[in-house]
């Protein structure tokens, strides 16, 4: 859901400047460049980093909503669809081949790519026209609008959710109604590289050779020269977040409690969100290697704390904040 206003993946703003650059050179292009810090108070200025953004899935492989659906079908981990002429195969038996011969002619039934192509374009239309995948009607929505009220503990997740010195996640998580008066996505839809611990529970992850790397692989191929962007992720909406179940790319936690107690804790108190290496010490960011841990960011807040910091947020901060975060889920009735 809300993937209709989602921009192509680019190194910096996708915008008219850098249209014609190569995203390898625009990947040298942000070796040096400055970067502003990022905070609630800061999204107008650290919109412009030269960083990766936009995109679809977690490392942004995929720039419409037909290559999204595309992949899901042959992946052996998703739907092992096998191949395109397996796929085709059953879209010809399934009971919609005769609109598809209706809307696209009798002959797309005979071209296998081309009938996946159609099936594809058909899912992403229906994504994007169809008003069930970006209703906007959550109670944040209506409050926005002046029809509902915020209960004291969701206002003050807000007014947390706002602070740069305690919670601070607006720094990404956009709230405000863009400049076009549009409802905001709560993303900046920037790639940052966090160090969420790794989850054994993935067989993948059982592998101790094996990393997701996010930009530079392994699923995506076209930057993995870029080694400034290992380990970085989008930045995903927070729209409807309090109805998942699992979070961040790796799955790792799965319930929002856990989530803020890593935004909480990651810095300031390492040892309840990492574990120990046999001798004793935190392994801390152990979910990247050692020659990659350099990508993660350890300067805009909260992550600019150390171990000598209190943590930003105390319980009750936090049960505030997903108060309101469950106001970002849809289907509220005012």
């Amino acid at each position: 859901m809300y993937l209709e206003r989602q921009p192509n993946f680019s190194i910096g703003p996708d915008n008219d400047e850098n249209e014609n650059t190569s995203l390898i050179a625009a990947a040298a292009k942000s070796m040096n460049a400055a970067r502003t810090e990022k905070t609630a108070l800061s999204t107008a200025q650290t919109a412009v980093n030269l960083v990766p953004q936009g995109g679809l899935f977690w490392d942004g492989r995929a720039d419409t909503l037909e290559s999204q659906a595309f992949f899901p079908l042959l992946n052996p981990l998703e739907m092992d669809g096998g191949s395109v002429a397996r796929v085709a195969a059953k879209l010809r038996a399934a009971p919609y081949a005769r609109d598809f011969s209706i809307l696209f002619g009798q002959a797309v039934l005979h071209e296998p790519k081309m009938l996946v192509t159609e099936a594809l374009f058909a899912i992403a239309r229906y994504e994007y026209e169809d008003a069930s995948f970006h209703p906007y009607s959550s109670k944040f929505d209506y409050w926005l609008e002046g029809k509902a009220e915020l209960s004291p503990s969701e206002l003050r997740g807000y007014q947390l959710f706002n602070d740069p010195k305690r919670g601070d996640c607006a720094a990404c998580h956009l709230d405000q109604p863009t400049k076009d008066g549009l409802p905001p996505l709560f993303t900046d839809h920037q790639f940052e590289a966090i160090g969420v611990p790794r989850n054994h529970g993935l067989a993948a992850d059982r592998d101790p050779h094996f990393y997701d790397l996010g930009v530079c692989g392994p699923l995506r191929s076209d930057m993995r020269s870029q080694k400034q962007f290992c380990a970085m992720f989008i930045t995903p909406t927070l729209r409807n977040v309090a109805t998942r179940h699992a979070f961040f790319h790796n799955g790792v936690y799965h319930d929002l409690k856990q989530v803020l107690d890593f935004y909480d804790f990651r810095t300031t108190r390492p040892a309840k969100v990492y574990p120990r290496r046999r001798d004793g010490s935190i392994d801390v960011f152990d979910d990247i290697p050692q020659r990659y841990r350099r990508n993660v960011d350890v300067t805009d807040p909260p992550f600019d704390l150390t171990a000598e910091d209190e943590p930003p947020l105390t319980a009750a901060d936090e049960n505030d904040i997903i108060a309101f975060l469950r106001t970002l889920t849809d289907g509220y009735r005012p």
